[in-house]
């Protein structure tokens, strides 16, 4: 058998390796589907809908959601059939180490850290700004504070330090430390104040709509055009693209497949409940937003709490304030959620010898997390949302996040070829339809972005082999049984 051959078809059984001390099981059904709430809802509404509104769809970011949406439940069957088949803590590496072999789990493992850690850093960035938005509607503003900096050829200039962003990655990655259980209990806190205060936005919304800015505004480039669509379809699917970050929430609950009760039964309940629930409000949302704000004035960050700060009037203002203490509550859900996941998929790529088990797998003594890992991770983030805007970030996540979902649909399908015997507590229905419909939506997003998001994710990917091959593939825990094994029979032979 060649190299090569091994490479792509090195494949570890679908519960992945046996672990001597596995977690406690800690969460059942509602957890789940508040951690899946937790994920999805603030990155999209508080994060990415302003500036799409304003620089790709217009109001048709509404059909961008919708778009998305269709595109994620898609995803969204295939990943509870098989994390229902396979309950551990990798998501979608684990799964394509399954049917795909190693080299393609490393690659979408790799992908991961786009969707998961990259994305967190976005929204540390726009945590930072909706606090800081929050309390100039309160009549208090903070410092900004910068460093000096000398690149190459050019002149001393300040480039601004995000302080809070690095404040509240100091603390999220402190609560997780202290174990998945600490960490549970604190995202159901946050999830239910930030489903309350959605549910504001829209029922308080309504009451400041224009109808007319849904389609008599003109773009401000091309005066003679207006309507709904003002970018036409090209614009709703560039749209639908970035977008798509805000729904990395479901895939983030398969991620504690290991801390739940009875997996097969809770994880597709919580994946597909959070689904469904995150886009109703996500479309309530988009509807109310586009509504009171004429689209080419749309700010791009924070942009709810500034729909409702532009209105004028004390009765907006408060508004404006209820809702940013939403948002700040709805983003710390989504960091828990995102950077305890990230932590978990490190930890079973190390568990399968693709990654420093002494730093990525090892345990808290005390709180059994993966601290080494969250610490690591925490800092990394937090170090990129202190310097770098959240736009530079959001393209180059949306691509990873929908590689990583076009990749799952296929591997159902390879997995129902390979293995149709196997136990599977959930079946994805109408897999051979289902399945390729979610690989068509996700890689038809991928072409609507722009070539900076693909040549990034090209280098990252670049990066990412040269990890492979000079630890990972040595390394490997499934390379070193098969050789074993061989081995023995040689011998025996």
């Amino acid at each position: 058998m060649s190299w090569l051959h091994q490479l792509f078809w090195r494949q570890r059984p679908p519960g992945g390796i046996e672990q001597a001390n596995p977690p406690p099981r800690v969460l059942g059904a509602w957890g789940l589907t508040a951690m899946g709430i937790g994920a999805t809802i603030g990155a999209g509404i508080f994060v990415t809908a302003g500036q799409v509104a304003r620089d790709d769809a217009g109001p048709a970011v509404i059909l961008s959601f919708v778009v998305s949406g269709f595109a994620c439940a898609m995803a969204g069957l295939c990943y509870a059939e098989f994390a229902a088949l396979a309950p551990t803590g990798g998501s979608a590496y684990s799964y394509a180490y399954a049917t795909m072999g190693e080299l393609l789990a490393w690659i979408i493992g790799w992908d991961l850290v786009l969707e998961y850690a990259f994305a967190g850093s976005i929204v540390a960035v726009e945590w930072a700004s909706n606090l800081s938005a929050l309390l100039a509607a309160m009549g208090m503003q903070l410092p900004h504070l910068g460093i000096p900096v000398q690149w190459p050829g050019q002149p001393w200039t300040v480039e601004p330090f995000n302080y809070l962003a690095v404040l509240i990655m100091v603390v999220i990655t402190v609560v997780l430390v202290r174990g998945v259980e600490e960490s549970a209990r604190m995202n159901s806190l946050m999830v239910g104040v930030k489903v309350c205060v959605v549910m504001f936005v829209i029922l308080a919304g309504v009451w400041f709509i224009t109808p007319s800015n849904w389609v008599g505004v003109p773009p401000p480039n091309n005066p003679g055009g207006s309507g709904f669509m003002p970018f036409g379809w090209t614009g709703v699917m560039a749209g639908a693209a970035i977008v798509f970050f805000s729904y990395i929430g479901f895939d983030a609950v398969s991620t504690h497949a290991e801390e739940t009760h009875n997996p097969g039964k809770n994880l597709p309940i919580g994946i597909l409940a959070s689904l469904v629930i995150c886009t109703i409000l996500y479309m309530g949302v988009a509807i109310v937003l586009t509504g009171m704000v004429p689209w080419p004035e749309m700010a791009a960050q924070a942009p709810v709490v500034n729909a409702f700060v532009m209105q004028g009037g004390w009765l907006a203002k408060v508004a404006g304030i209820v809702i940013g203490i939403g948002a700040l509550a709805g983003m710390t859900s989504v960091l828990l959620v995102t950077f305890s996941g990230q932590a978990r998929i490190f930890r079973s790529m190390a568990r399968d010898g693709l990654l420093p088990e002494g730093l990525f797998a090892a345990e808290h003594p005390q709180f059994r997390s993966p601290h080494r890992s969250l610490i690591l991770t925490g800092t990394v983030a937090a170090a990129i949302a202190a310097f770098v805007p959240a736009e530079e970030l959001l393209n180059m996540v949306a691509i990873g996040t929908l590689l990583a979902f076009a990749l799952v649909c296929a591997a159902v399908m390879i997995l129902r070829n390979t293995d149709p015997e196997h136990n599977r507590p959930f079946r994805c229905p109408f897999v051979y339809v289902i399945a390729p419909l979610g690989i068509v939506a996700n890689v038809a997003m991928m072409f609507s972005l722009n070539h900076d998001a693909w040549i990034r994710l090209g280098v990252w990917l670049v990066i990412g082999m040269v990890v492979y091959f000079t630890y990972g593939r040595r390394h490997s825990v499934v390379r070193r049984l098969r050789e074993a094994a061989t081995d023995a029979n040689t011998r025996s032979a």
